[in-house]
């Protein structure tokens, strides 16, 4: 099934955002090669794809796991969450309507 997981980062992410992006991507890329990421990406912060000096707010992921509590366990294990750049991780159930 596929959950959707929905980051909401600290004040003032960004610095420590940069320093654990490889290994955050890293392991979506791992999902990716699995076939298993429908998409990836963060908030940028303010209306802008280059948010530049204003960061991020959080981040969504569509993926597709096991059960909810794989999909908890996969998030819970992020880099962010581990750097502190989440304030908090949200994981649901999602349903793909279109495409």
């Amino acid at each position: 099934m596929l959950y959707a997981i929905i980051a909401t980062d600290v004040a003032n992410s960004l610095e420590k955002r940069l320093a654990t992006r490889p290994a955050h991507v890293e392991r979506l890329k791992q999902l990716q090669a699995e076939g298993r990421v429908v998409l990836a990406g963060p908030h940028p912060a303010v209306d802008s794809n280059d948010p530049g000096d204003a960061g991020f707010s959080g981040s969504l992921i569509v993926a597709e796991f096991p059960s909810q509590a794989d999909a908890q366990a996969w998030a819970e294990a992020d880099p962010y969450v581990a750097a502190g750049v989440y304030a908090n991780v949200v994981v649901k159930p999602f349903k793909q309507v279109l495409p």
